[in-house]
């Protein structure tokens, strides 16, 4: 895998459908390799069905997973769901480096998904007992969860965008017993995936304090889909 080389820039991927063993290799790989001149990357993508269960994810918020695959990862949380019509965006960031902890971070990210629904007109805060993203109503639009291995982060965000989203009855979501949402029963019309993943992208560089951002290829996790996870 060969990573950047620039120390003041940040790398932007756009991955498309993945599968999350796949991609949680990959990140464990890219934070396991990077140097200090390493580029910071954000991956955006989406997954194909799965529940994730984080650190503190406990079995009986699982209810009834049918034939939905449930996976354990290293992430901070609780049991969420991923699938097609989710964004999401994986942050490897050097907090050294940037000069934050990991409280700034997941308060920039909060930050971001709420003006991100603030440019179309939804108004959506953070809760203080709860990472994550809600709209005025209570609903959770947004998930967020990290991991930080040698003063670096993995793992990220899941903002939920035009998904089926009857998985989400399957399981209690984060341990909240909270009613999950997205944007397109928010928008009419509802923007497209890649209008939010583009507004998303710009306000998370500049949160991070980027000017700007370079693309990079998909080429990133081709090692990884040959293998079996």
């Amino acid at each position: 895998m060969t990573l950047g080389t620039n120390k003041s820039s940040l790398t932007i991927r756009h991955l498309g459908l993945q599968d999350f063993s796949v991609t949680f290799e990959a990140m464990k790989a890219y934070v396991d390799q990077r140097s200090d001149s390493s580029c910071d990357e954000i991956w955006f993508l989406e997954h194909n069905p799965i529940f994730t269960q984080g650190q503190a994810g406990k079995s009986d918020h699982i209810l009834t997973p049918g034939e939905i695959l449930v996976i354990k990862t290293d992430r901070g949380g609780q049991v969420t769901y991923h699938g097609p019509g989710q964004i999401t965006a994986y942050l490897m960031i050097d907090l050294k480096r940037l000069s934050i902890g990991v409280r700034d971070l997941v308060t920039l990210m909060e930050q971001a998904l709420v003006d991100c629904l603030d440019y179309w007109n939804i108004e959506a805060s953070p809760r203080s007992d709860a990472p994550g993203v809600y709209t005025s109503e209570g609903y959770k639009i947004a998930s967020l969860g990290l991991r930080i291995r040698k003063g670096c982060s993995y793992h990220g965000l899941n903002f939920n965008i035009d998904m089926d989203m009857s998985p989400w009855s399957r399981i209690n979501p984060c341990g909240l017993g909270v009613k999950m949402t997205q944007l397109a029963d928010l928008v009419e019309p509802s923007p497209s995936k890649q209008q939010v993943i583009d507004k998303l992208a710009e306000l998370l560089q500049l949160a991070l304090g980027y000017n700007s951002y370079q693309l990079g290829s998909e080429s990133i996790l081709a090692e990884y889909k040959s293998k079996e996870i």
